[in-house]
Order: structure tokens, then sequence, then C-alpha cells
């Protein structure tokens, strides 16, 4: 089913005002954390996921796939399990391996229950309750891995009919694994099939996260054909963005049975906004959705249009994807692009043009503390004839003529000495889009 955004008001205040009155952690060394709407990991820096969803528990002979898509730059993969309630339980032994999985490949690893799947609606489906008992069944290989391990307690755990009991089993879940003693950031999935076409979850979400003891839960929107426009997209988001809230797009296609989700929006938004998103799914899909397939029959060599579309194209994983840090650092590029002459101010800037297109390209520039940490940083370059910026993230951009000049946000000024940030920007171009040096001024 499908519906139109609508306002809500007074449900956005009550959202506001519970969040405020309950506040927020302090991270947590142990392992993941939410501060703010945003997700730190264990080292105090934000993560932003970019990955994929891999149906493990249908394709469990399928473990190179862990390889493969950190090979296409993912940071990120959620992977389907099964309770064993609809499909073969996965066993304390394969759980424990596809985590070790996710750590041999870098990648952090969000695990969920897929049999709750449209309960109230789909013959079959479990409840919340009893994910959580299948999740209390593997709280031992689940114990000790919270710097590379998020729970996500069911998949799309209502459908369309009797979801009005959302925002209750959601929190007693929460608060069983709480007292169970499982300290992980926990995943909550939206009702309506994911998509939240009633708002169950974004107006309850406050009252969701203020009974997590910890005030660790991050909230799941799967956007499919309910999110078309590019209004509902960014309206959704942002009522959670506006409050605090932590959102993450849990799984979205390119097309779907009941809609044409917009992609582009859902990709662009994420990016300018700090949003992480995990795209359906990399192989192995059926039921007349085989399209969102991203590659050929498990095939890292011959992915999709789909799969190229994630991983190659404008906003996708090789351009925005950052490895979490708990694994030791983002690995540097193939080949580091040129940088210019260390100015006295204490920082460099590199430039790179990371996607181009007939008159647009997307930009990226790199800041580098030098042999002191700074607590600021501003860019500046000249653009060339036929040249244009417009949109930013990750930094402040103004332009006077010609000239532009970046100044960093409130999160990513402070960088120790070698370390590094970086920020990226929308342009156009005629005739020809060369690269201008970059200047960098540290404060």
């Amino acid at each position: 089913m499908k519906t139109r955004l609508s306002a809500a008001g007074a449900a956005l205040l009550a959202v506001l005002v519970a969040v405020l009155a309950f506040g927020q952690p302090a991270h947590a060394a142990a392992g993941f954390s939410v501060a703010g709407g945003k997700l730190y990991d264990a080292n105090g820096t934000e993560f932003i996921m970019r990955g994929v969803n891999h149906a493990h528990t249908w394709y469990p002979q399928q473990t190179s796939s862990f390889a493969d898509v950190k090979a296409l730059g993912a940071n990120t993969v959620r992977v389907v399990l099964s309770s064993g309630d609809r499909w073969t339980r996965n066993s304390n032994a394969d759980v424990a391996n596809v985590i070790a999985l996710c750590k041999a490949n870098r990648l952090i690893c969000v695990l969920e229950v897929h049999d709750t799947t449209g309960y109230g609606e789909q013959s079959g489906a479990i409840t919340l309750d009893r994910a959580v008992d299948y999740w209390l069944s593997i709280a031992d290989v689940l114990t000790g891995q919270e710097r590379y391990v998020l729970v996500n307690i069911g998949n799309e755990p209502y459908g369309n009919q009797n979801y009005a009991s959302w925002a209750t089993d959601s929190a007693n879940a929460i608060k069983r694994l709480r007292a169970a003693g499982l300290t992980h950031t926990i995943m909550v999935d939206a009702p309506n099939w994911g998509q939240d076409w009633s708002f169950t979850m974004r107006d309850n979400a406050a009252s969701v996260f203020a009974a997590d003891p910890a005030r660790n839960t991050v909230f799941s929107i799967h956007m499919y054909g309910v999110f078309d426009t590019a209004a509902e997209i960014t309206d959704y988001l942002g009522r959670f963005r506006a409050v605090g809230l932590p959102i993450v797009v849990g799984e979205f296609g390119f097309n779907h049975s009941d809609g044409d989700p917009d992609e582009d929006t859902i990709l662009s938004h994420s990016q300018a906004n700090g949003i992480g998103w995990l795209g359906w799914s990399w192989s192995g899909n059926g039921g007349g959705v085989e399209y969102l397939d991203m590659a050929t029959a498990f095939n890292p060599a011959s992915l999709t249009s789909w799969g190229q579309r994630i991983f190659n194209g404008a906003n996708g994983i090789r351009q925005t994807a950052r490895e979490a840090t708990v694994f030791g650092g983002t690995p540097p590029p193939t080949t580091p692009p040129p940088t210019t002459p260390p100015p006295t101010g204490g920082c460099t800037a590199t430039y790179t043009v990371v996607n181009q297109w007939q008159g647009g390209f997307q930009g990226e520039v790199r800041v580098t503390a030098g042999p002191a940490a700074i607590t600021g940083w501003s860019t500046r370059w000249t653009l060339g004839n036929g040249q244009s910026v417009s949109q930013a993230w990750n930094a402040v951009l103004t332009s006077s003529g010609a000239t532009v000049t970046a100044r960093n946000v409130d999160y990513n000024g402070r960088l120790a000495a070698g370390a590094s940030t970086s920020f990226g920007f929308i342009g156009g171009w005629t005739g020809s889009n060369a690269r201008p040096e970059v200047s960098c001024t540290a404060s």
C-alpha cells in the first residue's frame, strides 16, 4: 500500500520534546554508539553506512560475497538470517562465521532476523518478541563483537495490517535485549513492510528511542514504491534529522512491484545529510524482483545496471564509502591524487573529480593537517571558464566571482597532526573541466 506524506506538527513536537528530555549518551568505547542523531564507531568517529544487503540465510554457500562487496568499496553488509521459524535456522557457529567474514573483509556487519517480515499479514511471520528469543540464543557469539556488529531486531516486522502495536513491541524487544546484557547498537525496522506509509515509526520513534536504557538505537526505513518523489524522501528523512534521531535507509531499490522509487534522491540526499544506506540486494532475488540483483549469479565481474548504479554511479559506494576506523583507518586510494605545495597555514588540500558527466561533475577535496594539530581549516580555489559549483556537503561553501572558499563544519575542523578529512560538492562545466590548484589555511 502507498500513501503521500502529510504534515504532523503535533507529533513532530512530541518527538522533539522526548529527545530533548532524554538526551544523548557519551560515546561507548566498547562498541558503536549513537549521539546527536548520528552513529559513531568505537573510536568515537562518525560512521555512515554505505553497503548492500546479502541474502546469506538462503545462500549460505556464497561466503565469497563478503570479499566481493568489499572489493567494490562497501563498508557495511546487512546479512539476512533466520530464526528457524520460516527458513533453516542460522546456527551459532554459522553466525560466528559470518561475523568473522565481515571482520576479515573490514566490513561492519548488520545482522537481521528475516522471519518477522510482514507479521500480522504474512502467514508464518513471527513476532519481534520471538525474534528476541533467537538473538538471546546466539548471545554467546554476539558478545564481544560490539565494535563490528549491529543487531537489526527483525526485518519489516509488520505488514499493512495490525501494526498499531509497533512502538510498544519494539520498545519491549529493545528492553529485553538490554536486560539480557546485549550492549550493541540496535536497529529497528519500520512497519508497513518497512515503508512506514502510516508514519507509525516516524511519529513514535522518540518514545522507542527513550525506551532504550543505553540510548543506542537506530531507525531503519525501507524505500520502495512509497518513496517515488524527492519531496517524500527528503521530508521523511529530514524529520528525523531535524529532531536528532538516527535514521538509515536499510533497504531500497531502483524499481519495485509497488512503484518506482527515486533512487537518485535517496543517494544524493543521504550523501548531503550524512545518512547511511544499504541497497537491496547483492544477488539471488526471486519472486518477480530478480531485477534487484546487483550481481548476476553472485559474480562481481557481472554487475547489473542496478549494481553499476549502486557501486559506481553518482553518490554511490565507490565515491562515498569510508571504512570504519575500528579496522585501523581507511586505506589510501590506489592512485593518490596530486597535492598542492603546503602553505604556511599548516594544512594541504587535494582536489579530485570523482565522477563526471556531460555538463556536470562531482568533486572532492581532501584536507590534511601538517605536522601540528589544527582546530579549523579553509580551502580556496579559482574556477575555470565555464565551471561552477552548487551544493556541497561536509563543508560550508561560498563563492565570490570565480573564487570558491570552503570552510570546515563543526564536526570536522579539528584534525590531529597528519590526519585528514574530506568534503564533496556538485559542479557544472562547459568546454573543459580542468583541475584547479587548491590552497589550504589552518587555524
